[in-house]
């Protein structure tokens, strides 16, 4: 009798089991939190393999295990981040889709570009900012300068003003390299490729005898001597060239570039999925493993919230905008 009185699809006890786990969701809902239903998907709006695709894998697997579910990297490529960033803005805002976004799309293009598509203040909530990387003023070892001053004194004597390299028109060093010339004064000519690779290489080559690159970017050539470095544009020194002074320690206060990535949500998207979102990025980016290859790559992990996020974006946006009217670069 009690066999064949028993629900089909497995022992009592089993079946038990997994609809408790299966409600488990629910019941987190009817609690005021939030659980995934699926996969999220952290949408990165640039190539595999570039920085900001290495943090969002990065963080996958350890989101996942947070969430409970599923956690992949979308790359959807295009117009200097601009495709993947509006992709965002199409999906529904229900926390299973997160854009890894990169300082140069939220907060320099929309000083270069009036219609991108997006406000990257009203259309996004901000998340998590997750890690920052310092800019470096580098040189070819042809030019005859070991230190700042020695570089600011070879560029005023340059007919014309020195070239500089960059990744492109609004990129962190083509923005980074103008702050640099207004706060020391001196001539300088913008020499702008179609990404970081060749960019880096003509200065390698010495085509082009200078350029302000992300340093992980610039790290082993500086190692290899293939490139020097001058100083790193901001406030700390980068832990892997400890010898190389900040600009504001050699006097030139004002200089501070540096490239970010972060997680955002599209507006809209409910307070208490934010904070479950916001939660778990803070004890992902925390894991052993993310921290360890972060600080091997020179990164520095930061996983500040969502005010922190925003008074960032905020202040970058002044300051390129600051920075474009005065070195007339126009929005296009």
């Amino acid at each position: 009798m009690t066999r064949s009185s028993a629900t089909p699809g497995g022992p009592p006890g089993r079946r038990l089991l997994l609809a408790a786990l299966a409600a488990l969701p629910a019941a987190a809902r009817a609690q005021g939190g939030w659980a995934p239903s699926r996969s999220v998907a952290l949408v990165v709006p640039f190539p595999p393999g570039g920085p900001t695709d290495l943090v969002a894998r990065l963080l996958a697997p350890a989101l996942s295990a947070e969430l409970g579910q599923p956690v992949v990297v979308e790359n959807r490529s295009g117009a200097t981040g601009v495709l993947g960033t509006r992709h965002v803005l199409a999906q529904p805002a229900d926390g299973h889709t997160v854009l890894v976004a990169a300082s140069g799309t939220m907060t320099i293009l929309p000083v270069l570009q009036r219609d991108l598509g997006f406000d990257p203040q009203a259309d996004f909530l901000p998340l998590a900012l997750i890690v920052t990387v310092p800019d470096v003023i580098v040189v070819h070892p042809s030019v005859p300068a070991e230190d700042l001053a020695g570089l600011i004194g070879w560029m005023r004597g340059q007919p014309g003003g020195a070239a500089y390299a960059s990744s492109g028109v609004g990129s962190s060093g083509h923005f980074g390299m103008e702050l640099f010339r207004l706060r020391a004064g001196v001539p300088a000519v913008h020499a702008p490729f179609q990404g970081a690779a060749p960019a880096v290489q003509a200065v390698v080559a010495g085509t082009v005898p200078l350029a302000m690159m992300n340093a992980p970017t610039a790290l082993p050539h500086v190692q290899a001597g293939r490139l020097r470095a001058i100083a790193v544009a901001g406030r700390r020194r980068f832990a892997p060239l400890p010898q190389v002074p900040t600009t504001e320690e050699l006097g030139l206060a004002g200089i501070e570039t540096q490239s970010w990535t972060a997680a955002l949500l599209r507006a809209g998207t409910e307070p208490r999925i934010a904070s479950r979102l916001e939660a778990a990025f803070a004890r992902a980016a925390s894991a052993e493993e993310p921290r360890r290859r972060f600080d091997a790559l020179g990164y520095t992990l930061e996983a500040r919230g969502p005010a922190d996020l925003s008074r960032l974006i905020a202040e970058d946006l002044a300051r390129w905008r600051a920075v474009g009217q005065a070195a007339g670069i126009r929005a296009e």
